[in-house]
C-alpha cells in the first residue's frame, strides 16, 4: 500500500527508533541548532515499550550528551556496579576467574546497572524540553526516495488493514514523514536498515552480520538475596563447548535482579532451543539460590549483533545514516552497546548539522562513514574484533582463553597477533541437517523457577489485534515445508523465544520432525516479541519480520 495517498509532514531530520541512538542523536541535533525541527518515530505504544537489554551502562555517552546528568535527581543511574564476578560453570559446579587476569576494558567499576527503557524515557524527556517531537505507537513502515534515488522520508504503516490485505472499513492511512537527512536507529536487524543495506549494498567488503538472542527475566528477590551493585557473568553450562553464548546475573534498585541468557545465533544443532538452555540455566546450584522465594516480574527476548568491527556495513546512504544497533556498534565481550549507541547518535547529529549549515540536503554523508572508525566507537570495538571468531572457530574454551590474550595484547600494545580475523558464514548458513543431530530432552518447566513461552510471553505484556496481515512473512511455504521442516526438523518451533510458529499434522499435533508428512506451518503472531530471530536464523533467509499495526508487541516494564 505505498501507493496510497498520504498525508505529509516536514522536518529537517526524522529519525526513526527512539532507543538510545536515536534519541541521543535529537538531543544532540536541538543542543547544536535549537531551531531545527526534528521528528522521532517509535513502533512502540511508549518510549521505552520495546527496549530490552541487561544492562550495565559505560556512561561515556551520556556524559557527554548530559554533562549534567548527575545533578539531575530523575536520573535513572540510582545503582553504580560494586562487583564484578566472572564464572565458568560445570553441570554441579563453577569457578570464578580472578578479575586481575580480565582486560581491563572488561572492568565494569564506573558503569551503572539500569533498566535501559527506563534511561530510554529519561532521555525522551530532555529530547522533548528541548522541542523535539516523539510519536510513539507509529511503526516506520517503508521508506520513501527521490527521483534521484535518494531516502528524502518514511511513511508510517497504514491502520485498519484486513488480514488479506485490504483496506477494512476502519482503514487509515500512515502518514509521509519528510526531511532533509533520516537518521535509521531500529536496533538490530531493523527491517528498514535490512532494506536499505540491500538496496545500496552496503555491506559489500563486510563480514555478514552477525548475531544472538538474549533473553531476560525480570526477579524481585528476598532483601537476604540482594547484593545491589552486583555484576555476575558467566559461560558455559548448560551449552556445550562448542556453541557460544553466556549469562548474566545484575542485582540494581529495589530488591530486583536482572537474569539474561545469550546465545550466539551461529550454533548447529536445530535441536538447540536458546529459551530452553536459559531455563535450564536458572537450576545451576550456583545460580538457583538467588531466586529461593523470589517473584518474576517479567520476561523478554531480543536479537543482538554481534559481528562488531567486521560486520558494520557503509553507515551513510543517499539522504541518511545508521545509527546504533542498526549500525551493530556492540561490543559482545563486554555485552555492552548503549554507549556506543549514544555516541553514534551524537557523531551522525553533527555531521548533519554541519550538513544542513552548508546548505545541503539528501546527499550522502559520507563524513560520518569516514569518522566513525577513529572515534571512540571505533576504538572500542577494534580492541575486540577477534574475540567472536576465535570464539565461533576454537568453541568456548580455547576461544575465551585467545580471546582474553587477544584483548590483552590490543590494550597494552595496540596490535593483535591474529591481525583481523573473519567470521565466516552467515548465521542462518550455520545451522545443520537434523540427521547429523540428536534430541534434545529439555527438563519440564516447574512454574517457580522455570517456565514455559506462553506464561513468559504473558509477563512481556505482548499484544496483537489478529485481524490485521501476519507480520511475520513466507516468502516461499513449498521451501518452508521441503527444507526448513524436512531437512531441519523445523527449528523456528525452537529458536523462537514466544512460541510464535509451530509445525502440526493433519490432525493437529506437534509435527516439527522430518519424518512426519502431510505437515502445516502455524504462525501465532500475536505472540511476537519483535526479538527478529526469526528474520536471522530461519535457515533460507525464507522470513521476512515487518512492523505490525500501531505500537503493537511487548509492553516491557523496567527492562
Amino acid at each position: 500500500m505505498s501507493e496510497v495517498e498520504r498525508e505529509s509532514m516536514e522536518f529537517d531530520v526524522v529519525i526513526v527508533g527512539a532507543g538510545p541512538a536515536g534519541l541521543s542523536a535529537a538531543i544532540r541535533l536541538k543542543q547544536l541548532n535549537p531551531d531545527l525541527s526534528v521528528v522521532v518515530l517509535e513502533k512502540g505504544g511508549e518510549v521505552g515499550a520495546h527496549i530490552l537489554s541487561g544492562a550495565v551502562v559505560d556512561p561515556i555517552g551520556i556524559d557527554r550528551l548530559l554533562p549534567e546528568w548527575r545533578e539531575d535527581s530523575e536520573h535513572p543511574f540510582k545503582t553504580p556496579v560494586t562487583a564484578d564476578h566472572f564464572l565458568v560453570l560445570g553441570p554441579a559446579g563453577s569457578i570464578r576467574l580472578p578479575n586481575f587476569a580480565m582486560p581491563p576494558l572488561m572492568n565494569n567499576h564506573g558503569n551503572y546497572i539500569v533498566s535501559l527503557g527506563n534511561v530510554c524515557k529519561w532521555l525522551a524527556s530532555k529530547a522533548e524540553a528541548l522541542g523535539v517531537e516523539i510519536y510513539p505507537g507509529f511503526a516506520a513502515a517503508g521508506l520513501i526516495y527521490n527521483d534521484e534515488g535518494a531516502v528524502t522520508g518514511v511513511y508510517t504503516g497504514d491502520m485498519g488493514v484486513e488480514k488479506d490485505g485490504t483496506p477494512g472499513p476502519n482503514f487509515a492511512p500512515g502518514m509521509a514523514l519528510m526531511g532533509k537527512y533520516v537518521l535509521i536507529g531500529e536496533g538490530a536487524r531493523g527491517s528498514l536498515a535490512k532494506q536499505l543495506i540491500a538496496k545500496y549494498n552496503l555491506s559489500d567488503g563486510r563480514d555478514p552480520g552477525k548475531f544472538g538472542i538474549g533473553l531476560k527475566e525480570l526477579w524481585q528477590v528476598q532483601p537476604d538475596k540482594h547484593k545491589p551493585g552486583l555484576v555476575q557473568h558467566s559461560f558455559g553450562w548448560p551449552l556445550d563447548m562448542k556453541t557460544g553464548g553466556g549469562s548474566f546475573l545484575y542485582h540494581f534498585d529495589d530488591n530486583l535482579v536482572a537474569v539474561g541468557f545469550v546465545v550466539h545465533l551461529n550454533y548447529k544443532n536445530p535441536y538447540l532451543s536458546p529459551f530452553e538452555e536459559f531455563q535450564r540455566f536458572k537450576t545451576h546450584p550456583r545460580i538457583r539460590d538467588t531466586f529461593e522465594g523470589a517473584k518474576r516480574l517479567g520476561y523478554g527476548a531480543r536479537a543482538i549483533t554481534e559481528g562488531g568491527w567486521q560486520s558494520v556495513p557503509k553507515l551513510s546512504f543517499p539522504g541518511g545514516v545508521l545509527i546504533g544497533c542498526s549500525a551493530g556498534l556492540v561490543n559482545v565481550p563486554r555485552i555492552k552497546g548503549s554507549h556506543n549507541a549514544v555516541l553514534s547518535g551524537m557523531l551522525a547529529a553533527e555531521h548533519v548539522v554541519e550538513a544542513l549549515e552548508a546548505g545541503r540536503a539528501h546527499d550522502e554523508l559520507i563524513a560520518y562513514e569516514n569518522a566513525w572508525r577513529e572515534s571512540d566507537i571505533g576504538k572500542d570495538l577494534k580492541k575486540v574484533r577477534n574475540v567472536k571468531p576465535l570464539w565461533s572457530r576454537l568453541g568456548t574454551l580455547g576461544g575465551v582463553a585467545l580471546g582474553g590474550l587477544d584483548m590483552w595484547c590490543n590494550t597494552l600494545f595496540g596490535v593483535s597477533p591474529f591481525g583481523t580475523l573473519s567470521h565466516g558464514k552467515a548465521d542462518y548458513a550455520t545451522l545443520d541437517p537434523a540427521s547429523k543431530h540428536k534430541k534434545i530432552a529439555y527438563p519440564k518447566p516447574d512454574g517457580v523457577l522455570t517456565f514455559d513461552r506462553l506464561s513468559s510471553v504473558f509477563l512481556s505484556g505482548t499484544n496483537h489485534e489478529e485481524d490485521q496481515p501476519v507480520h511475520l512473512q513466507v516468502k516461499n511455504m513449498e521451501l518452508q515445508v521441503n527444507s526448513e521442516h524436512d531437512v531441519f526438523a523445523g527449528p523456528s518451533t525452537r529458536y523462537c523465544p514466544a512460541g510464535v510458529y509451530e509445525w502440526v499434522d493433519k490432525d493437529g499435533n506437534a509435527a516439527a520432525d522430518p519424518s512426519v508428512k502431510d505437515v502445516r506451518f502455524v504462525i501465532n503472531a500475536q505472540n511476537c516479541v519483535h526479538c527478529k530471530t526469526c528474520d536471522i536464523k530461519d535457515p533460507n533467509q525464507n522470513i521476512n519480520w515487518v512492523p505490525p499495526q500501531g505500537g503493537e508487541g511487548p509492553v516491557y516494564s523496567n527492562m
